[in-house]
């Protein structure tokens, strides 16, 4: 995914923009950068790989050398970032968040055009964000240069842009990622996340809208694009990605995921399965389960415990094999909680079902009598291209599509694939069968869309259930 933040203050920016990136260390494993302009007037960069050390520890040192009253970082799971650029618009830095879906054809048409050219990542890639100044280079100002980028990529890109001046900030054409912004009386902040600056003084000012593109300086916030209504912001955020702590539209995260829970608790009040206690797998299936647990009134237990100490989520390798053998060994029993016992097991979704198989075989190898299963969302059926959703890389890396395939022979009859959407047809039953028997669980039933929809208390149409549905 990735996330970014950035500060204009009266002030020295410097410590508020260091902890405000920090607190998105969740939304990305592999680098973090930041970029501050100096007291000569000139910009200060530095990037780091996180994918071995967090965040903090190896910025901490570059922090104090980062002194002035603008700047911009991020964290990201691809591409090195900040961006410090020299063009016909003069001198910036810039930081995105998102996913290019025609970068190829875009990057064509940059290079026929024969006014640039990229510098080749490892593997022969462009970096994204250089591609983004490209597209921002191609008009007369910075302003019709981001209007210029909503309108020609596919998929989502949300940024900041700081000048010498102030910081441009712009939330994709549809809104699917946020960006919010905090005031205090020294200036403002750029957040990815709400929770982000809270600790730093800064207040909620407001939230930008979809397309909508504001230019901050210490003193003041001007909208220079407004808002359009075409919301489609990512339902998956409230799921998985956002922390507990971090409010998106107006809803916070936690309480939705307690509504998720809630939800998953009155659907099976219809069905025979007598559970001894709820458990979420942590971290992100653990607010869901106490939804589940008040609700149900199952008590809410923690038959295995994260460890966390030397492995936090941005330790994480890139390599699927290493992950799930950092996530097996992240997850400590208590055998207590587990012997003889029917639990019921919610996480925030399965992908491609590896590590909850490994979960569930570990539960019964630590003695669990049944194990059933109760993702908080729909079976992912479509690989997202509007986000860098990195827990697939294409869809027949999805348990779903696998089994589709298997059943139907193909993949790629959209009209087939449509009835496994339904959680009314004889085809989803029959995937549902098929997972739970490949995964070990007692029992599997997976959260309704219109319930994890109604969960966040917007309206539907508001909401990108794309991975679901296949709905654009």
């Amino acid at each position: 995914m990735g996330g970014l933040f950035g500060v204009v203050s009266c002030d020295d920016c410097s410590l508020d923009l260091f902890f405000g990136v920090d607190y998105h260390s969740h939304l990305g494993t592999r680098r973090g950068g930041l970029a501050v302009l100096g007291q000569d007037g000139q910009f200060i960069r530095s990037i780091h790989d996180i994918q071995n050390s967090p965040f903090r520890t190896k910025f901490e040192d570059d922090i104090g050398e980062m002194h002035g009253n603008i700047g911009i970082g991020c964290i990201s799971d691809y591409e090195a970032q900040p961006l410090l650029v020299k063009s016909h618009l003069g001198s910036f830095a810039i930081t995105t968040v998102g996913i290019v879906t025609n970068k190829e054809e875009l990057i064509k048409e940059v290079l026929d055009g024969g006014y640039t050219h990229f510098l080749e990542m490892s593997g022969g890639d462009v970096n994204q964000t250089e591609l983004i100044v490209a597209l921002i280079n191609h008009e007369r100002t910075i302003l019709d240069g981001i209007k210029f980028v909503q309108e020609k990529i596919k998929g989502s890109i949300t940024m900041l842009i700081m000048t010498p001046e102030g910081i441009y900030g712009a939330r994709d054409k549809f809104g699917r990622t946020p960006l919010q912004i905090g005031k205090k009386d020294s200036g403002f902040c750029l957040s990815f996340e709400s929770h982000a600056y809270i600790n730093l003084g800064y207040k909620d000012y407001r939230e930008l809208g979809p397309a909508e593109i504001v230019y901050v300086t210490k003193d003041k916030l001007e909208t220079l694009n407004p808002p359009s209504q075409n919301l489609k912001i990512c339902t998956f955020l409230w799921i998985y990605y956002g922390y507990p702590t971090a409010c998106y539209e107006g809803v916070n995260v936690e309480q939705m995921r307690y509504n998720c829970g809630k939800c998953l608790a009155k659907r099976d009040m219809e069905a025979s399965v007598h559970p001894d206690a709820v458990a979420g797998v942590p971290d992100s299936g653990t607010a869901h389960a106490v939804g589940y647990s008040n609700e149900s009134g199952i008590p809410f237990t923690r038959p295995f415990i994260k460890y966390t100490p030397t492995w936090p989520r941005s330790f994480m390798p890139t390599s699927q094999d290493q992950r799930n053998l950092i996530a097996h060994m992240k997850l400590i029993p208590v055998q207590q909680l587990i012997q003889g016992r029917k639990l019921l097991l919610i996480d925030d979704s399965i992908v491609r079902g590896t590590q909850l198989r490994e979960t569930t075989d570990f539960l019964y190898k630590s003695g669990a009598k049944e194990v059933h299963v109760r993702p908080a969302c729909p079976p992912i059926i479509f690989s997202c291209k509007y986000l860098n959703f990195s827990r697939s890389k294409n869809e027949m890396d999805l348990i779903t599509r696998r089994i589709i395939k298997k059943l139907e022979g193909t993949d790629k009859n959209p009209d087939a694939i449509k009835k496994y959407c339904d959680p009314n047809s004889k085809e989803y039953e029959r995937m549902l069968e098929e997972i739970r028997k490949q995964l070990h669980f007692t029992t599997l039933r997976f959260h309704r869309l219109d319930d994890m929809l109604d969960s966040t208390g917007l309206e539907h149409s508001k909401l990108c259930t794309y991975c679901w549905d296949g709905q654009e």
